[in-house]
């Protein structure tokens, strides 16, 4: 029995903490399991625990067990490092593809010096923000919540967006993919002089 009980606390201290109150880590911090990208794949690599994003236009998406890839209500948060001059996203509700943008679901902004005056936060060409919530060179919280047709945007924990899915009708064409269904994450290597780190990333599924 003694031999039982050591066992189990060795297990629990040695287990990874994969979920704590219902987060779900989606990036291993060492390889790139369980996420794909299409074209210029080499824009992205791994280093010091982290997503390196560096390269040209390229998208990785998460493809792994975590609600095989399907989310639809979730809080998604990660850490990310922006360096000046640096464009990026994180998209939601997409799917992989192969080449191009991606033509389904919403991109989160993540700019905090680059040209674009599209800056983190802003659900982008939907509602954006111009105000800088996060500085290059420093670690910074983006957070996303889906429920239902409301999308919550927050950096550091302060609120950026506040939207609710209620105009896509009256949208201009190219924004028609930009819709709330269900699919998966991707990080976005925007162009060859864009730097950009992601870690601890995570995701806590919701009820749908």
């Amino acid at each position: 029995m003694k031999q039982f009980i050591k066992l189990f606390l060795l297990i629990c201290v040695t287990a990874p903490a994969f979920a704590q109150d219902g987060w779900v880590s989606i990036f291993n911090g060492e390889n790139l399991d369980g996420w794909k990208a299409g074209v210029n794949a080499s824009s992205f690599s791994v280093a010091d625990g982290a997503i390196r994003v560096a390269g040209p236009r390229a998208h990785l998406f998460y493809e792994g067990p975590v609600k095989n890839h399907m989310f639809k209500n979730f809080e998604f948060q990660a850490q990310v490092m922006t360096k000046p001059g640096a464009n990026s996203g994180i998209f939601i509700h997409t799917a992989y593809q192969e080449d191009g943008w991606p033509g389904q679901g919403y991109e989160v902004q993540v700019n905090n010096s680059h040209t674009d005056w599209k800056r983190t936060g802003s659900l982008y060409d939907i509602m954006d923000v111009k105000e800088t919530y996060a500085k290059d060179n420093e670690w910074y919280t983006e957070y996303i919540k889906v429920e239902g047709k409301h999308i919550t945007i927050k950096i550091n924990d302060k609120v950026v967006v506040d939207y609710e899915e209620s105009d896509a009708d009256k949208r201009a064409v190219n924004g028609k993919g930009r819709l709330l269904s269900s699919g998966t994450f991707a990080l976005q290597a925007h162009d060859p002089e864009s730097v950009v780190l992601y870690k601890d990333i995570k995701v806590k599924p919701l009820t749908e």
